[in-house]
């Protein structure tokens, strides 16, 4: 009986064609219908089962900042200069909350959709790709609060007024899109193997705010905890965080070298977490 090889048993063989370290860009394009339907719905499934709906945007930040201000000004007696403590907070939280969310939503990609991709096929990254950009409108949402208390402070007479470099703050806001998606795409790949991840995600993000800066200069852990320090220092969300308080508050000086050594962590991170995404595309329906 002749040998037949797997070219004589098979007509067709279809393999995922993306390479490594590929974003697909225009297939992306190609499907940017589908992008805008799944952006669409995580915009309007999130709060409509619930009673506040989009209120809890504004709740949040307004909350964490009011106990912040309380606990870390109040109590422990952390200055904010000329910046009022409660605009100095939700200055923090404010971004913090937009990488926190595209961090933790697309951290469970693959498992969370994963009928879906057994189903159809569309570009992967197109379903991380929706959250951070529909986490815009809850940002927006956000950014909108702290500008009217912004508007309400200078309207008491308190002269705060934003850097000239506020200009650039939408690169900001891209490198903490980057980041968040970079980490969550890690996150979620590791996810289909290691389900306990899941579970640590939340808990990992809460650690990761207080060494942050959401809620202190970075100048204060140098003074106070020097040996220390490093533990901050080395987070490129706090030089994030700390120059998007420059840059809305006029607050202190950018630290060049740090938001360039958080700008090359970004792209490591966000390089990494493609790679890994796109090897684990072509398998994970098998371990998930």
């Amino acid at each position: 009986m002749a040998k037949h090889s797997k070219q004589d048993d098979w007509l067709f063989e279809i393999t995922p064609k993306n390479k490594l370290l590929s974003l697909n860009l225009k297939e992306v394009w190609q499907y940017r219908d589908l992008l805008m339907l799944f952006v669409k719905r995580d915009v309007v499934t999130l709060y409509k089962q619930t009673i506040l709906g989009p209120l809890w945007y504004l709740i949040q930040p307004l909350f964490t900042s009011i106990i912040f201000t309380i606990i870390f000004n109040k109590v422990a007696g952390i200055e904010t200069g000329n910046i009022p403590p409660f605009l100095f907070n939700l200055a923090g939280v404010t971004s913090w909350n937009y990488f926190k969310e595209c961090l933790t939503a697309t951290s469970d990609t693959f498992k969370k959709n994963a009928n879906l991709f057994g189903k159809v096929y569309f570009p992967r990254i197109i379903m991380p790709m929706s959250i951070v950009i529909s986490n815009l409108l809850k940002f927006g949402i956000q950014l909108a609060v702290f500008i009217g208390f912004y508007v309400f402070y200078v309207a008491k007479g308190m002269t705060i007024y934003p850097s000239n470099l506020v200009l650039l703050y939408p690169v900001l806001i891209l490198i903490m899109a980057m980041l968040g998606l970079g980490l969550g795409m890690i996150i979620s790949s590791m996810v289909t193997k290691y389900r306990d991840l899941t579970f640590l995600v939340g808990f990992g993000v809460q650690l990761l705010m207080y060494v942050s800066a959401v809620m202190y200069p970075i100048s204060l852990i140098k003074e106070k905890l020097a040996g220390y320090s490093w533990i901050v220092e080395y987070n490129p969300m706090a030089h994030i965080i700390e120059t998007s308080r420059v840059m809305l508050l006029n607050d202190g000086k950018i630290d060049a070298n740090g938001i360039i050594y958080a700008t090359v962590i970004t792209i490591i991170i966000f390089f990494v977490g493609l790679i890994i995404f796109n090897r684990t595309e072509k398998s994970f329906i098998d371990t998930v």
